[in-house]
């Protein structure tokens, strides 16, 4: 399996360009845009554990928690996100009640599950079908911005309704876990870096060519 690495050949993170260097250099610097450049990212399982391991300890009280509180005459009413579900799903409003299940229910488990797949993957050194880890790693860099969207609408409720004693909604505690959450999957999502799916991959088929060899 042929690999830029194996050739010498880096991407510049920060503008793209592939560029090549030798084994020796001591200091690898894009010659395009300055930045600094490695073969592979510097503690990237380590650093995506913490954010991952850190992600789910929050996700917890993000979903347990108040993300939004309807204060009125009538008193103050406290919604969770499956709360929030329920409600909108019970007032003949499924769509958006599926959208909200999938953006802020579905797609941050899935995207934490994921990243612990790819990581677990990685450090055993498993060498099964790297395409498909390799696109499952994009589909979660892709789609993590859109667990956002119950963040987005808490927000903007809180700033546009705000009548006085008459009615107030204000984020809650749950937003703030949530929000971190989604935050926290992103940095780890960037952190991971995905050319460990094909040096994993390539070792292993290494490891068995040797093995062929002796066998002969």
């Amino acid at each position: 399996m042929l690999t830029a690495a194996s050739k010498g050949i880096i991407g510049c993170e920060a503008c793209g360009l592939a560029q090549r260097f030798l084994p020796t250099t001591q200091r690898l610097v894009c010659s395009r845009c300055g930045s600094g450049m490695h073969f592979r990212k510097p503690n990237s399982i380590s650093r995506t554990w913490a954010l991952v391991i850190a992600a789910y300890v929050l996700i917890i009280p993000a979903n347990l928690m108040p993300v939004m509180a309807t204060g009125s005459l009538f008193g103050t009413e406290k919604d969770t996100i499956f709360g929030g579900v329920v409600f909108l799903w019970t007032s003949d409003s499924q769509i958006l009640a599926i959208i909200l299940f999938c953006a802020s229910i579905v797609i941050p488990f899935a995207k934490l599950i994921s990243l612990t797949f790819l990581l677990i993957s990685v450090q055993i050194r498993s060498s099964w079908k790297p395409r498909v880890r390799a696109r499952l790693y994009r589909m979660v860099e892709a789609i993590g911005r859109w667990s956002m969207i119950d963040v987005y609408v808490a927000t903007m409720l809180t700033a546009l309704v705000q009548f006085g004693n008459l009615m107030n909604i204000r984020a809650g505690a749950g937003a703030i876990a949530f929000a971190t959450v989604v935050v926290l999957t992103i940095f780890a999502a960037k952190s991971f870096d995905p050319r460990l799916i094909w040096d994993a991959a390539d070792l292993s088929k290494n490891n068995d060519n040797i093995a062929e060899e002796l066998h002969v």
